[in-house]
């Protein structure tokens, strides 16, 4: 099982944050920072900031030399796949090879009302996230090529320098594993991710996926899981971080109601009760997780990971 940290960048965190949050991946032996890319937060809490993802990639990229680092996801309503694309192998040269890009059809439609992004219809979305998918990736594989689509035109792109990863640096499409986002990740993506959901859901969603692969004639399947995160050293120290939790989303009432509310799908509980867990996951079929921070300044959480959950789930 491989583990790395995820964080909710646009719930406030600042650049002193981030730097503060990978150097503890970092020297503590995660595998890499994953953070969520939006522009506004999702909780409602408009005095929270949100620093541009990949501008926040790409100076972590300089200041790190070991952990990965990528996006869970990008929308595609965002950016245009080319810049996109561009922006991904920046990052890849910077970091000497160690950014993926995670890709999906963007949800949030306030935030793109505000920002003043297109929100179309799902169905269209998800065409405009195949038409990205396929761009990006030839961006990064091909010499030059043309593309005409429904929403986008290239005509004879060089995109140049490609990534430093070989073939490309690896692309992430998330989802619920339905028809659609199944395919698409069986023809261009590198790694399948899927969000909260329980043991049980994962192996249902992974043979799901397993299937799409082998009708496209790929036996190259990886499946991870980005899911909420608390672990403590005692049960109080649970109990606290809990309560942090809870506070930090704009939630009310008994602890104990909380845990039973979200257990079936996190990961919560004192060190062994994680570990646990984590193999639980890992039974299912998941490769990966992205644990989700949410009091990303609680740095203690992070050690207690790196130190004490990590060496024993590798």
């Amino acid at each position: 099982m491989r583990v790395c940290l995820m964080i909710e960048g646009q719930e406030g965190v600042t650049w002193e944050a981030w730097r503060a949050i990978a150097a503890a991946c970092e020297d503590g032996g995660l595998e890499g920072l994953f953070r969520s890319d939006h522009y506004r937060s999702v909780m409602g809490r408009s005095e929270r900031g949100a620093l541009d993802a990949w501008a926040t990639l790409a100076g972590l990229s300089a200041l790190s030399t070991r952990i990965r680092l990528g996006t869970l996801v990008s929308p595609a309503t965002f950016r245009h796949p080319s810049a996109l694309a561009k922006m991904a192998a920046t990052a890849d040269h910077i970091s000497g090879g160690r950014i993926e890009l995670g890709l999906g059809a963007g949800w949030l439609e306030e935030e793109h009302r505000a920002y003043g992004f297109e929100f179309p219809p799902t169905e269209v979305r998800m065409e405009v996230l195949a038409e990205q998918l396929e761009i990006v990736h030839r961006s990064w594989t091909q010499e030059g090529f043309s593309f005409e689509g429904r929403h986008y035109t290239l005509t004879d792109c060089h995109a140049v320098p490609k990534p430093v990863q070989r073939p490309h640096l690896p692309l992430i499409v998330g989802g619920r594993a339905g028809r659609k986002s199944a395919a698409l990740a069986a023809r261009w993506a590198d790694e399948y991710n899927t969000v909260f959901v329980s043991p049980e859901v994962c192996a249902r969603r992974r043979r799901t996926l397993e299937r799409a692969f082998e009708a496209a004639g790929r036996t190259d399947l990886r499946f991870s899981l980005m899911t909420g995160c608390i672990v403590g050293e005692s049960p109080r120290d649970v109990e606290r971080r809990v309560r942090n939790v809870m506070q930090r989303s704009g939630q009310e009432g008994d602890v104990l109601a909380w845990v039973g509310a979200h257990d079936s799908e996190w990961v919560i509980g004192t060190v062994g009760e994680v570990v646990d867990r984590l193999g639980e996951f890992a039974e299912a079929g998941v490769g990966r997780v992205m644990l989700q921070h949410l009091c990303h300044e609680d740095l203690d959480m992070v050690h207690l990971l790196a130190s004490e959950v990590v060496p024993r789930v590798d």
